[in-house]
């Protein structure tokens, strides 16, 4: 009988399904590594010659179809502004925001929501290093946005890019940069910019998946009520992680129209 050297948990940490197929996931790996090792080698070229990489056609290109794990923290700094941000705000203003007070509630809702965040992954569980980190990622994030403050969904971001960049203070900017520069307004008291976007989606249903949109009417259910989490927590909580970790390297380049993009794609294939 064949075997698998696969483990039961994923490269991030989360564990896989009872009715995972080991086997057949290990035959494909066997083929799909030559393609995973070209795209490493090309994604390496890039970022050793031009360490902050100019936007053009082919870069579009190259990052939609995809950056490799070991490669994606540089490649999102790189590709997302967050260089621009440092320029603006100073390289050591994560350190400072970590001495900066933060409103009381607003660290009693974080300390509430870290360990409800990915609970079930091998790297967050209770009193792990990575929980602490996220509090701290969220807190010193809160301090530094007193307009936002904090909005819950914000933990599973942070917490997926913590999983995949490993490091504190580049998943603070990666953090940073989405609120402020790919998001504007989806974070805020009033999430105008989700409200926004949650509309624009339904009339973009309508006109492509009629039959859908028709549904929904017939249920008398607005989209918000479920469409909210999927914008606010970024398919984190929706898409398999890998599939969603291809839409977030797109969404670091282009920005926010990805996200209609990727579920109208979704659908298509559904």
């Amino acid at each position: 009988m064949s075997t698998s050297t696969f483990s039961k948990s994923d490269e991030y940490g989360f564990e896989r399904p009872d009715d995972f197929d080991y086997v057949e996931y290990e035959k494909f790996m066997s083929v799909y590594l030559t393609v995973l090792t070209k795209c490493s080698m090309r994604w390496s070229r890039l970022l050793v010659t031009n360490p902050q990489l100019k936007r053009n056609a082919q870069l579009k290109k190259i990052v939609r179809k995809g950056i490799p794990l070991t490669l994606r923290a540089q490649a999102w700094t790189s590709i997302s502004g967050v260089q621009k941000l440092k320029d603006k705000y100073g390289p050591n203003l994560y350190k400072r925001m970590l001495n900066k007070p933060i409103n009381e509630d607003i660290r009693n809702i974080i300390t509430v929501d870290v360990p409800r965040t990915y609970p079930d992954n091998i790297y967050f569980h209770p009193n792990s290093e990575n929980q602490k980190t996220l509090f701290r990622i969220l807190c010193a994030f809160a301090a530094c946005n007193p307009d936002v403050g904090y909005c819950q969904g914000l933990n599973y971001i942070a917490g997926l890019l913590l999983l995949v960049t490993k490091n504190e203070e580049t998943c603070f900017w990666l953090l940073r940069v989405l609120v402020e520069n790919k998001l504007p307004d989806y974070y805020s008291k009033t999430m105008d910019g989700v409200i926004v976007d949650i509309e624009v989606f339904s009339r973009l249903v309508k006109k492509k998946f009629p039959e859908v949109s028709q549904h929904m009417n017939n249920l008398e259910m607005p989209w918000a009520l479920i469409a909210t989490k999927w914008f606010i927590c970024l398919f984190s909580e929706v898409l398999p992680i890998e599939t969603t970790l291809r839409v977030w390297d797109c969404l670091f380049y282009e920005g926010s129209k990805v996200i209609f993009q990727s579920w109208f794609d979704v659908g298509e294939i559904l």
